[in-house]
């Protein structure tokens, strides 16, 4: 059994992975507001953590966790995950806001997008074939549970090579807003084409 902490860690995890401010380099369109943040903070500063459980090895298993998105924003773009594709992209995933406000940005290669605001007790469901990332819009941890099969796996570079994803999510006075994003390319999918 696994135990979900307050601030999203999981007590019996089979790997944590954390992304620091310096390992976010070209995440972020507005790229002075992030040289000017590790300025500041320094590029060790925590930016979010995944840990998961593996149950099992071999069809059908499948994989449990919790993403802890911190809060804040960098120039106008809220805080927000590295994103990926998954290399078997015919795989699902499944999020559940356990606490914070967040949104799930999504995109296809085909040129589809969706934006899904995510509060404590709702889910989404991220079919096969779509980008994602998580984005936190609040003033606390974005946490939430995730589980996809474990033969998945994750493309992270899909969206670096993009140009990042077709949309960001802004400030926009006490709320959030979806904004194009002019220096999206289109994706070109890397692994299990």
């Amino acid at each position: 059994m696994l135990e979900i902490a307050r601030e999203g860690g999981i007590e019996g995890r089979s790997r944590r992975y954390e992304k620091r401010l310096g390992d976010m380099a070209g995440v972020y369109r507005d790229a002075d507001a992030w040289e000017a943040a590790v300025a500041e903070h320094g590029a060790d500063r925590l930016e979010y953590w995944v840990d998961d459980h593996r149950y099992q090895e071999g069809p059908g298993a499948l994989i449990v966790g919790t993403s802890t998105v911190l809060p804040g924003r960098m120039g106008d773009e809220f805080a927000l995950t590295r994103g990926h594709i998954h290399e078997v992209s015919d795989r699902a995933e499944l999020y559940y806001c356990l606490s914070g406000r967040g949104v799930m940005l999504m995109d296809t290669v085909d040129g589809q997008s969706s934006a899904i605001e995510l509060t404590p007790g709702k889910a989404v469901d991220v079919p096969g074939h779509w980008v994602h990332r998580s984005v936190n819009i609040g003033d606390e941890p974005f946490v939430t549970l995730f589980c996809y099969a474990a033969d998945a796996g994750q493309d992270y570079q899909v969206i670096s090579d993009a140009g990042g994803m077709k949309n960001i999510v802004v400030a926009d006075g006490d709320g959030w807003a979806l904004v194009p994003n002019p220096d999206h390319r289109g994706y070109r999918v890397h692994a299990g084409e």
